[in-house]
C-alpha cells in the first residue's frame, strides 16, 4: 500500500505540471492558403513528400531544403509562396559542386504549374479528349485536332508520361512554361497536340503511328521544335516557319510591298532577312535628277521602325536583319547607322545589319587592294548589269567591266582599300557584335537551285536561305534540331527521318503570310534539320573540338540520313516543284557536290553513290534539308548546350527578369574536364570545327566568334599575352578560307565575370 507521503507527493507533482501547463499558452497553429483560396493547417508532412518528389534521384541532401525552408514559415502563408521559398532555396544552393539544384528548382516549378491547372481546370492529366474539348471550346486549339475521333484522342492520352515533365531544370521549366504553354495548359498535352497536328496530313489509318513517332522523340527531347512551331501550331491560323529572306527591287512599289510582309511575318512572330542591294544609292538620280535620291538608309529606317511597330502580338519586337553588297556606295554609312553620332534621322538602331561579300573582295581584303564602291541603278542603266544577282566568275568579269568604265560610264563611285575597309566592319562587330558576314560565293557555289535563281543573302539568324526573287519568291523554311545531348548513336537514323518527316508536314499545314512565301513553298520545299548539344556529344566521349574526323562522322551520319529520308518522301510524295534542273537531279549531293567527293571524304562513299542514283530516278523532297541554327533559348528546355558551340562557361548565373538563373552543361558532375569553355579557347579551333560540319550541312550554321580580351587567356605561359586585332583579323579570314558560308554574332568578353548579353534568335530557333 502507498504511503500517504508518497501519495501526497505525487498529488502535488501533478499539480505543479498543471499549473505549469496553464502558465505556458499553446503554440498556434500555422494555417496556410490553398490554390483555391481555402484555409487549412500547414501539413509539414505534405511539404515533405513535396520535397521528397523533387530531389528524387538526384545528388542532392533533400534535408537541406527543407531546413532552409522553416525559417520563412508564417500563419497566413500561401502554398504558392511556400513553393516559391523552396524554388528559391534550391537556387541558392546550386553550384559547380551541386548543380542538380537547378532540377530540383524546375520539378518544384513545374510542380505548382500542374496544381494551378488541376485547381482551375478541375483536372490535371488523365482526360486528354477533355482537355481537348475544352481548348476548342475556347477557340484556344486548331479546329484541326478534331480530324481525330474521340477515341483516337483517348488512345492518343494514353502515350503521355508525366515523369517527363520532371526532366526540365528551372530554366528550361522557365521558358516552357512561360513562352510556350497556352493559359491552363500542361505540358505534355501541348507536345502531344502539337504532334497529332503535325502527323494530321498523312493517312487515316496510320496518322496515330505516326504522331506517336513524333511525340515520343518531342517528349524524350532528342527532336526540338522551333519556337514557331511550338509556339503557334496549336492556335488556329497559326504561322509555323521560322525563317524569311525578302529581296526589295529599285522601285517604290516593290519597297512597300516587302516593307508590309516584312510586317505580316513580323506579326507572326518570324524572323526576316530583306536584301536591299538593288536600290540606288545616295546622290544617284531620280526621274532623270542627279543628285536626288537618299540611298538605302530612309528605307532601312522604316524597316527598323515596322520592326519596332508590328512587335509579335505585344511578345517582343520583331526581328529583321538587313543585308547589302558590299560593293555597295552606301557601305560606309550603313556600318555607321547604328553609332550615337552623325544625324539621327538616318540612323537604325533595332535592325541586325549583314555584308554579302564574295571571293573577289576577301581576295583584295588578303592582297591590301583596291575595291570600289559604286551605285547599281547607274550600272543597271549605263551597263544593263543588274550587279546584285551576280557571284562567281559572272560577277568578277561584271565588276572587272565597271571598274574599266570608272570616270567615263560610271561615274558616281568611290574607291577605298579593301583591307581599311574590312577593318572597318570589324571595329563595328567588337562595338556591337554585328554586322554579320555572308559569304556569297560559298553560298551560291552550294545552292542545289543555280537554275533557277540566286541567293542574295542570308536570314536572321544566318543558317537558312535559298533562291529569292523579289515580288515573285521569298524564302521561308521551317526548323527543329536534334538534341545531341539525348541522342544514342544508334537512334541517329531513326530520329532522322523523324525530324525530316516533322518539317515537310509542317510545309503542309502551315499559313504563308503572302503569296511569294506560298510560292516558294511549292517550288523549293525547304526545310532545316539542325542540331544541338554537341559540346554534350564530345563530352560524354571524352572529345574535344580537335577531334574533326570525330565530328565529321557524326554530321556525315546525321547528313546521309536526313538526305535518304528526303529521297524516300519523294518516293512517296513526289519530289519538289523545281527538282529537275537541280544539281540534286544531276546526281549531285550535299552542297552540290559531286559523287567523286564522297566517295573520297566519306565513312562509307558506296551508301553515298546508291543515294545519288535513288536521287535521280525519284527525286527528292525537299531542296534544302539541314541547317544549324542557335537555339540559344530553345537548349534550355532541352537540357543541352546551345547549336554546335562550345558551352561559353561550365557554370554562370544568366540574369532574367525574376533575378538570377543557374546554366550548366547537363552531364557537368560526370564529364567537368571535358567542357572545354568557348571564353578561353581559340576561335580558330571553332572555325575549323564549323567548317568541318558544313562539309555536311546543305544550308548553313549559326557560328558565333567569341573573343576573351582578357591578358594571359590563350597564352597561360605568358600571361601577358592578350588577343590583338590580328588574331580576330586571322580568324575571319580564315572562316571564309576554310569554307564557312557565314558568320553569326562577334562577341568579346571583357573581364573574367562578364557574361556578353547574349541576343536571342527567338524566330529562327527558340
Amino acid at each position: 500500500m502507498q504511503s500517504i507521503s508518497s501519495t501526497t507527493a505525487s498529488t502535488k507533482t501533478t499539480a505543479q505540471k498543471v499549473k505549469s501547463s496553464s502558465l505556458v499558452p499553446e503554440k498556434p497553429k500555422i494555417q496556410v492558403i490553398k490554390r483555391d483560396g481555402t484555409w487549412a493547417d500547414l501539413n509539414i508532412g505534405r511539404i515533405r513528400d513535396v520535397v521528397e518528389w523533387a530531389t528524387e534521384g538526384l545528388d542532392v541532401n533533400s534535408i537541406a531544403l527543407e531546413a532552409g525552408l522553416t525559417t520563412r514559415l508564417k500563419n497566413g502563408i500561401s502554398t504558392t509562396e511556400i513553393q516559391e521559398n523552396l524554388i528559391n532555396c534550391a537556387l541558392q544552393m546550386c553550384s559547380l559542386e551541386e548543380p542538380d539544384w537547378r532540377y530540383v528548382a524546375g520539378r518544384l516549378h513545374i510542380w505548382g504549374l500542374w496544381k494551378d491547372v488541376q485547381v482551375i481546370r478541375g483536372h490535371g492529366y488523365g482526360d486528354y479528349p477533355k482537355t481537348v474539348e475544352t481548348f476548342l471550346a475556347a477557340s484556344e486549339y486548331d479546329q484541326r485536332i478534331s480530324l481525330y475521333t474521340k477515341a483516337e484522342l483517348a488512345e492518343a492520352g494514353t502515350w503521355i508520361n508525366p515523369e517527363w515533365d520532371k526532366d526540365y531544370d528551372y530554366a528550361g521549366a522557365v521558358l516552357l512554361t512561360r513562352r510556350y504553354l497556352l493559359k491552363h495548359e500542361l505540358p505534355q498535352e501541348a507536345l502531344l497536340t502539337c504532334s497529332l497536328l503535325l502527323a494530321s496530313v498523312e493517312s487515316i489509318e496510320n496518322r496515330l503511328k505516326v504522331a506517336n513517332s513524333f511525340y515520343k522523340a518531342i517528349a524524350e527531347r532528342k527532336v526540338s521544335l522551333a519556337t514557331p512551331i511550338l509556339a503557334n501550331l496549336r492556335v488556329p491560323n497559326g504561322s509555323l516557319t521560322s525563317c524569311f529572306i525578302l529581296g526589295v527591287d529599285d522601285n517604290l512599289e516593290s519597297i512597300f510591298e516587302e516593307i508590309t510582309n516584312t510586317a505580316r511575318i513580323s506579326k507572326n512572330g518570324g524572323g526576316v532577312g530583306v536584301n536591299v542591294s538593288r536600290i540606288r544609292a545616295t546622290s544617284s538620280w531620280v526621274m532623270g535628277k542627279p543628285n536626288a535620291s537618299g540611298g538605302i538608309i530612309p528605307w532601312i529606317k522604316l524597316l527598323n521602325d515596322t520592326a519596332i511597330a508590328v512587335n509579335q502580338g505585344g511578345r517582343r519586337a520583331g526581328a529583321v536583319t538587313v543585308s547589302v553588297d558590299i560593293w555597295h556606295l552606301d557601305v560606309p554609312e550603313f556600318l555607321e547607322m547604328q553609332t550615337e553620332n552623325g544625324d539621327q534621322r538616318r540612323k537604325a538602331y533595332d535592325i541586325f545589319p549583314q555584308l554579302v561579300l564574295p571571293d573577289e573582295f576577301m581576295r583584295r581584303v588578303v592582297a591590301k587592294q583596291d575595291w570600289t564602291l559604286i551605285d547599281p541603278y547607274e550600272v543597271r542603266k549605263n551597263l544593263g548589269l543588274e550587279l546584285a544577282e551576280l557571284w562567281g566568275e559572272k560577277f568578277e568579269q561584271a565588276y572587272s567591266l565597271i571598274e574599266s568604265k570608272l570616270g567615263q560610264e560610271i561615274t558616281l563611285y568611290k574607291k577605298i582599300n579593301a583591307r581599311e575597309l574590312f577593318k572597318t566592319l570589324m571595329r563595328s562587330q567588337l562595338e556591337t557584335g554585328m554586322p554579320y558576314l555572308a559569304f556569297k560565293d560559298t553560298i551560291n557555289k552550294a545552292n542545289p537551285n543555280q537554275h533557277q535563281g540566286y541567293i542574295p543573302g542570308v536570314n536572321l539568324c544566318t543558317e537558312s536561305f535559298s533562291n529569292v526573287t523579289p515580288g515573285k519568291e521569298a524564302h521561308c523554311c521551317n526548323l527543329v534540331s536534334l538534341n545531341l545531348a539525348n541522342l544514342q548513336d544508334a537512334e541517329i537514323a531513326e530520329v532522322s527521318k523523324i525530324a525530316v518527316r516533322i518539317l515537310d508536314n509542317t510545309i503542309d499545314i502551315t499559313y504563308p503570310p503572302f503569296e511569294a512565301a506560298k510560292e516558294h513553298n511549292n517550288q523549293y520545299r525547304t526545310i532545316g534539320v539542325g542540331a544541338m548539344g554537341l559540346a554534350d556529344w564530345l563530352a560524354k566521349r571524352q572529345l574535344g573540338y580537335e577531334d574533326l574526323q570525330e565530328i565529321g562522322n557524326l554530321f556525315e551520319e546525321i547528313a546521309y540520313w536526313c538526305t535518304e529520308s528526303s529521297m524516300q518522301l519523294a518516293k512517296e510524295r513526289g519530289a519538289y516543284q523545281a527538282f529537275a534542273g537541280s544539281s540534286w537531279s544531276q546526281g549531285l549531293l550535299i552542297n552540290a557536290k559531286p559523287v567523286s567527293w564522297f566517295l573520297s571524304k566519306a565513312t562509307d562513299g558506296q551508301r553515298w553513290l546508291q543515294l545519288s542514283e535513288d536521287i535521280q530516278k525519284y527525286g527528292i523532297r525537299n531542296s534544302h534539308i539541314t541547317a544549324i541554327a542557335p537555339n540559344t533559348s530553345s537548349s534550355l528546355v532541352q537540357g543541352c548546350t546551345a547549336s554546335i558551340l562550345p558551352v561559353y562557361s561550365r557554370f554562370f548565373y544568366d540574369k532574367w527578369a525574376k533575378g538570377t538563373v543557374p546554366i550548366a552543361p547537363p552531364y557537368i558532375k560526370d564529364y567537368f574536364w571535358f567542357y572545354r569553355e568557348n571564353k578561353s579557347l581559340d576561335q580558330k579551333t571553332v572555325v575549323k570545327a564549323v567548317a568541318t560540319i558544313q562539309q555536311w550541312i546543305d544550308t548553313g550554321i549559326s557560328m558565333e566568334l567569341l573573343f576573351n580580351l582578357n591578358q594571359g587567356v590563350y597564352s597561360r605561359e605568358n600571361p601577358t599575352t592578350a588577343l590583338n586585332a590580328k588574331d580576330i583579323f586571322d580568324t575571319l579570314i580564315l572562316a571564309w578560307q576554310e569554307g564557312c558560308k557565314a558568320i553569326y554574332y562577334i562577341r568579346t568578353v571583357q573581364k573574367d565575370d562578364f557574361k556578353d548579353n547574349q541576343e536571342t534568335c527567338s524566330a529562327c530557333a527558340n
